[in-house]
C-alpha cells in the first residue's frame, strides 16, 4: 500500500502547494497502529521566507488540543477524581457564575438570567453547556464588539467569563467547552494543564515538542499563520498565541510538530497504550469513543467574522455525533472513512481522523485563516480519500 499510496500523497501535497489558489505550506502523515506510515511536507513554512516546510515545522494546532484535554479528563475520570455528571462548579466554581443570556434589551444590555440546571463535565466534553465562541455566534461577537468581551486567543480568565447561549444540556452547539475542562484538570491536579499534560500523556507517548508556551527554539521552526484573501491570495500574519499566557487553554493552546500528534492518534488507536506506557485503559477509550450525544447531532459551524471563518461541515447532509472528545461520522464518509470513526479539526485548517476499526489514523496541518479553506480542505478530503483507496485496494489484492 505505501507505494501507491505514498505517490498519490505526494501528488496531493504537491498540488495543494502549486495550484491557483495554493496554500503557502503543508505537512500531511497518516500512521497504522506501530509507526508512521507515510509523512509528507511541501511548499514553504511563509510564503515571503525561504524556508521550506518540513516534517518537524512547529505548528499552532489550535482546536486539535481539544482531544489532549480531553485525555486528562478521562484520566481523573478512571481515578474516581472527577464525575463527568456532577455538578462542574464543584471543581472549576467560576463555571457557576455564568448566566444564560436571552437578547439585548432597548439599551444594548445584555438580559441575562439563571440557568434551568447545572453544567456538567459531560456537557462540557460534548459541546453542550450552551457556550459558544465569537467567530460563529453573532450574540458573542456583538458582545465582544460592544461590551468588549475579550477573544479567546487572549488566553485570559476573563475570557471565559461568557453568558450561555441556551441552557445546559439543550444541543451541541462549538465553543469554549474543553478550555473549561483544562480548568477543572487544573482544579483537581493542583498543577497548570501545560504540566499535566507533560507527565500524564506526553511522556508516556515520547511527545518531545508540544507546549502551551512556544520557544525560541520551536519559533525556528515555526509555520507562520497566513491569510487568505477574497482573490486568493495569501498574506503573511505575525500571529502568536501569548507565549506566557494566563491560561492554558484546553481548547486551543498548543503548539507541536505533527509527528507528536500522530503519537497520539497511535494512543487512541491502541486502546489507550503509548510507546513508553499507558495513557487511558482500553475499556476507557471504548468508552469514550461512543456517541455520547443521545439523539442530538452536530450542526454546520456558520462563520460571524469573515477573516476566521467561513462556513464550514465535514460531510454536509450525513449524520454526526459527538464523542469524549471527538466528533463521529455516523455512516461511512465519502472519503472513505468508515462510520463511527473519530475526528476534528483546528482554526488555522489542520484536520484529523482516526479509524479504530481499521487501525490507522491521519492528520493534515496547514496554516491559514480563515477556517474552511477551500483549497486546504478539498486537498485533506483528496489526502484521505487517496489513503481509504489504497487501503481497498490491498485488502482486495
Amino acid at each position: 500500500m505505501s507505494t501507491n499510496f505514498g505517490a498519490a500523497a505526494d501528488a496531493v501535497l504537491d498540488g495543494v502547494v502549486t495550484s491557483t489558489p495554493r496554500v503557502p505550506g503543508v505537512v500531511a502523515m497518516v500512521t497504522d497502529r506501530y509507526r508512521n506510515i507515510y509523512e509528507g511536507a511541501a511548499g514553504k513554512r511563509r510564503v515571503d521566507q525561504p524556508a521550506e516546510m518540513t516534517t518537524d515545522s512547529i505548528f499552532a494546532i489550535f482546536s486539535t488540543t481539544k482531544a489532549v484535554t480531553g485525555t486528562a479528563v478521562l484520566q481523573l475520570v478512571e481515578e474516581g477524581k472527577l464525575d463527568l455528571d456532577a455538578p462542574a462548579k464543584r471543581y472549576a466554581p467560576d463555571i457557576g457564575k455564568l448566566q444564560v443570556i436571552e437578547g439585548f434589551d432597548a439599551a444594548g444590555e445584555p438580559m441575562l438570567r439563571a440557568p434551568k440546571r447545572d453544567i456538567t463535565t459531560r456537557m462540557l466534553m460534548t459541546h453542550t453547556a450552551g457556550l459558544g465562541y465569537d467567530f460563529i455566534n453573532h450574540t458573542y461577537n456583538r458582545l465582544a464588539e460592544e461590551k468588549g468581551q475579550p477573544s479567546v486567543i487572549t488566553a485570559s480568565k476573563a475570557c471565559l467569563m461568557t453568558p450561555l447561549l441556551f441552557d445546559p444540556g439543550e444541543r451541541w452547539d462549538y465553543g469554549t467547552n474543553l478550555d473549561w475542562c483544562g480548568q477543572i484538570v487544573e482544579a483537581i491536579a493542583g498543577r497548570r494543564l501545560g504540566e499535566v499534560f507533560n507527565t500524564r500523556i506526553f511522556e508516556p507517548l515520547g511527545i518531545k515538542s508540544m507546549t502551551f508556551e512556544l520557544t525560541d527554539a520551536m519559533r525556528s521552526k515555526l509555520a507562520g499563520i497566513h491569510a487568505r484573501g477574497a482573490d486568493g491570495s495569501l498574506t503573511p500574519m505575525d500571529f502568536e498565541l501569548p507565549a506566557k499566557p494566563e491560561v492554558h487553554m484546553g481548547g486551543h493552546g498548543l503548539y507541536g510538530t505533527v509527528g507528536d500528534y500522530m503519537r497520539f492518534i497511535r494512543m487512541w488507536l491502541n486502546d489507550g497504550a503509548g510507546e513508553h506506557g499507558r495513557v487511558l485503559k482500553a475499556e476507557t477509550v471504548r468508552m469514550a469513543e461512543k456517541n455520547h450525544l443521545g439523539d442530538k447531532k452536530v450542526t454546520p459551524i456558520t462563520g460571524v467574522i469573515p477573516a476566521l471563518c467561513n462556513d464550514a461541515e465535514f460531510f454536509p447532509g450525513q449524520s454526526k455525533s459527538w464523542a469524549l472528545s471527538f466528533m463521529i461520522n455516523d455512516q461511512e464518509a465519502p472519503t472513505g472513512r468508515p462510520a463511527g470513526a473519530l475526528g476534528w479539526a483546528g482554526l488555522a485548517n489542520l484536520f484529523y481522523w482516526i479509524d479504530r476499526q481499521n487501525g490507522f489514523g491521519g492528520f493534515w496541518a496547514t496554516q491559514i485563516l480563515p477556517f474552511g479553506d477551500p483549497t486546504s480542505f478539498i486537498g485533506y478530503m483528496n489526502f484521505e480519500t487517496a489513503f481509504y483507496q489504497s487501503l481497498r485496494q490491498r485488502m482486495a489484492g
